[in-house]
Order: structure tokens, then C-alpha cells, then sequence
């Protein structure tokens, strides 16, 4: 399949596009300082600058969004909502209808009507970038013209989570995924699997799920 990945640099980016590539998909790299590497055509990109980033999506089969405006970001709220506002509408006009987007774990719900960003021990330093995820998650469950799909990662998705790929995992949709121990992790890796099994075989049609061990 050919598929566009949006952030292809960043974190989550990069391991979607090492999974895609050893499962021999060709894939467009779209970041805004794109490496030069064999396995992917990439691509440098204003995500804002939406004409010309639909015609780089023009021709794929499916747009992976990862984009995140980076954590440390005093303004990633607002960089975040827009920059994703930004990308849905490019890829819109640029004729491709299966969209994946990456949001953050925070809009899960941890009780009947709690999301855990609005519970009292939510990190503050990741608050800003996940209430915008949250209220992206808003606006695009208002999409009606893409075959979009938006996951949350679980809770424990970061650097120091030790299992890498095992390609195993366990789905949900509007809650969190827990292991025996009452934990919701999944490793990078192992996000990069369950994204690249949906859009291999899909299952989620305009709605959210998540993933966890």
C-alpha cells in the first residue's frame, strides 16, 4: 500500500514508519525537517500550508497523522488544534479518504463521564497538549466525508518502556486498556503494530480506539 505519514521524525512517527517499512509498504515521509533515508520518499512540509500539503498526500492509499508540536512547546495547545484542524482539511482535498490520526491517552474515560486530563492527579506539564488532543477528538468525531480513525495510546507509551515489539496487544475504545496489574502501557513498538494492523485490516470506521497489553 502507499501511505503518508504526517510527523514521520517524532517519536510515534518514526516507529510507525520503521513498522510500515519492514512490512514492505511505500511510504511518503512527510516532517518539517525530513531525514534521507532508503526505506521511505521524504517529504519537507508546512503542515499549514494546506494546498500544497494535499498534493503531497494526493495518490496514497491512507494518512497516518503523527504530527505533535513537541511537549516543551509554549504554545502546543494551540499548535496542536490547529496544525490537526490544519491536516484533516488537507487531507480532504487531496482525494485520499482513509485517515489516521494519533491523539493523546488523556481523553480516555477512566469513570461514566471522567476523562483522565480532568482528573485531579493529570500531570500538569502535559496538560495543555492533551486537553487540545481531547477537544481535536470533538471536532473530528464531526467528520461525516473521511474513513477516519483516531487512537489514544494507552497511559504508559514514552521512552522508558522496556518491552519494545512484541506485537501483541489488546484493543479498546472509549476506555483505557489495563494489564493484570492495573497498568495501561503499550511500547512504541508495539502503538507502530496496532496502527499498522488497522490500516492492513481495518476496523475502526470514524471512531476512537485505543490499545494496551
Amino acid at each position: 500500500m502507499k501511505i503518508a505519514i504526517i510527523g514521520a521524525t517524532g517519536f510515534v512517527g518514526s516507529a510507525i514508519l520503521t513498522e510500515l517499512t519492514n512490512r514492505n509498504h511505500t511510504i511518503t515521509a512527510i516532517s518539517r525537517n525530513p531525514k534521507e533515508t532508503s526505506n521511505a520518499t521524504w517529504v519537507a512540509a508546512d503542515i499549514f500550508a494546506i494546498d500544497t500539503l494535499a498534493d503531497i498526500l494526493k495518490g496514497n492509499d491512507v494518512v497516518v497523522n503523527a504530527y505533535n508540536p513537541g511537549w516543551t512547546n509554549p504554545n502546543i495547545y494551540d499548535d496542536f488544534l490547529n496544525g490537526s484542524k490544519a491536516i484533516q482539511e488537507a487531507v480532504k482535498k487531496s482525494g485520499v479518504n482513509r485517515f489516521i490520526t494519533i491523539g493523546g491517552a488523556g481523553s480516555l474515560f477512566v469513570a461514566p463521564d471522567l476523562q483522565a486530563v480532568d482528573t485531579p492527579d493529570f500531570p500538569k506539564e502535559i496538560y495543555e497538549g492533551a486537553n487540545a488532543a481531547r477537544n481535536y477528538l470533538n471536532i473530528i468525531k464531526q467528520e461525516k466525508e473521511l474513513d477516519w480513525a483516531f487512537f489514544s495510546p494507552a497511559f504508559e507509551m514514552h521512552a522508558g518502556t522496556k518491552t519494545g515489539r512484541t506485537g501483541k496487544y489488546r484493543l479498546g475504545l472509549e476506555n483505557p486498556v489495563f494489564n493484570d496489574e492495573q497498568r495501561s502501557i503499550l511500547s512504541v513498538e508495539d502503538l507502530a503494530v496496532v496502527i499498522a494492523d488497522e490500516i492492513e485490516t481495518p476496523k475502526h470506521h470514524q471512531v476512537r480506539f485505543t490499545a494496551g497489553y
